[in-house]
């Protein structure tokens, strides 16, 4: 039976990090991915440009992740936003900063992250088994056996190690080779798989309106309900699409609309479309319109309202606004303005959400190493934890800082036991 230092089950993100940061502590690594190559989700990120990280500091970072950033603070702090732009520049994919902290590859095309981290696996010495589908891991005396199926089939092999690191993302985009197969492996060493959802994903409105399609927004307001109660306000950018309220708005809110859905809750969100002025401010900018074209408010026209109307909004916003507020008049257009209310009856599942959210618990995997509390061969990395953040690069520094951590941890490991051997 063949055998390897560690051995890494999957090619994504977290598990080439982990890869790479094993071999640099002098280990021999087999990386095995399910796909014909490694990096296949990543080069779908960013709409194909890879939003690689974001460069906020880490007390505002930790703001952007879920359920608990305490946990992701020791694999930050071991490799860092900053690091992970050091290791794309320093192997030829230099970075540029944008809009929102945002860390982008220059080029702006994702297959350069992807390539680039193969790329320098290769140059390490990493054996890549591409093809390569997992079927199991199990505990043999002092080794792990990881079993797989090679590319065309045959019968399967085994590989034996010291440690192994299970970064086989989550449920997200089963295109990509997303089957939660980590799952699988976590419950048969005994952990916990937390309740898994989609999460940044779209929100379908009741009676969506097929008008506001296409439709951009920037710089709004949105307020989550749950059951009537407010649990979430966040003003930025919102796009509405064939499958609902998306955008960074609307992605931000969806990790609690949709676990409220999925617990029989109601979810209402409230978009507000003038958040920088308050309702009195706007009445008074109304009453201004209306008196600059010879009105009042008693006898303004519904056409001479619309007009106004256009002077408030975008204008293919303004047929789908008329239309969910037919008794729309000069008494209530603030007011509308400031709370237009839908009610949320789905969403967009696993086949396009960006992450899933739930995993492998936290409570069973140690923050300052990512080794299993259950096994101490055995390592998590990436979407497969209970961990995950908001669009804007959180959830692939997740990725890169577990993954990093996740090979440091089983490399000096593995060359301590040596070391202790040997003396």
């Amino acid at each position: 039976m063949k055998r390897t230092d560690i051995v890494v089950i999957g090619g994504g993100a977290a598990g080439m990090m982990a890869a790479i940061r094993a071999l640099r502590e002098g280990c021999d690594v087999t990386l095995l991915e399910k796909n014909p190559f490694c990096g296949k989700k990543i080069n779908i990120t960013g709409k194909g440009r890879c939003n690689i990280t974001n460069s906020r500091p880490w007390q505002e970072f930790a703001t952007h992740i879920h359920p608990n950033s305490q946990f992701l603070r020791s694999a930050f702090y071991d490799f860092s936003n900053r690091d992970v732009e050091e290791l794309f520049n320093s192997i030829g994919v230099p970075t540029v900063e944008t809009q929102g902290q945002r860390i982008y590859p220059e080029s702006m095309r994702a297959q350069d992250v992807s390539q680039g981290l193969q790329d320098y696996l290769e140059e390490l010495g990493a054996e890549l088994i591409c093809g390569a589908d997992v079927v199991g891991v199990r505990r043999d005396g002092e080794l792990l056996v990881t079993s797989f199926c090679a590319a065309g089939g045959g019968a399967p092999e085994a590989i034996c190690s010291e440690a192994v690191i299970v970064a086989t993302g989550g449920l997200s985009y089963p295109t990509t080779g997303s089957t939660g197969f980590g799952y699988e492996i976590a419950r048969s060493f005994g952990h916990t798989v937390t309740e898994c959802f989609p999460s940044l994903t779209a929100l379908k409105p009741r009676r969506y309106d097929p008008d506001l399609s296409g439709i951009d927004l920037e710089n709004v307001g949105l307020n989550l309900f749950v059951d009537g109660s407010p649990v979430q306000s966040e003003e930025g950018d919102l796009s509405f699409t064939d499958n609902g309220i998306e955008g960074a708005l609307g992605f931000r809110v969806s990790r609690k609309a949709v676990r409220a859905l999925n617990h029989g809750q109601k979810v209402e969100l409230e978009l507000d479309l003038k958040p920088s002025l308050n309702l009195a401010k706007l009445e008074a900018r109304i009453t201004r319109e209306i008196t600059a074209i010879g009105s009042s408010r008693a006898t303004i026209s519904d056409t001479k309202l619309r007009g106004i109307l256009r002077t408030l909004l975008p204008q293919k916003l303004v047929k789908p606004f008329l239309d969910a507020h037919p008794g729309l008049n000069a008494d209530n257009l603030a007011a509308s303005l400031k709370g237009w209310f839908f009610k949320i009856e789905s969403y967009t599942g696993y086949e396009r959400c960006v992450v899933t959210a739930g995993g492998v618990s936290l409570k069973e995997v140690v923050a300052k190493s990512m080794r299993s509390r259950l096994d101490d061969g055995l390592y998590f990395a990436g979407e497969v934890l209970d961990l995950d953040g908001d669009t804007g690069g959180y959830n692939l520094q997740i990725a890169f800082s577990t993954g990093a951590l996740a090979g440091r941890s089983a490399a000096q490991r593995i060359l301590n036991s040596r070391e202790g051997e040997g003396a």
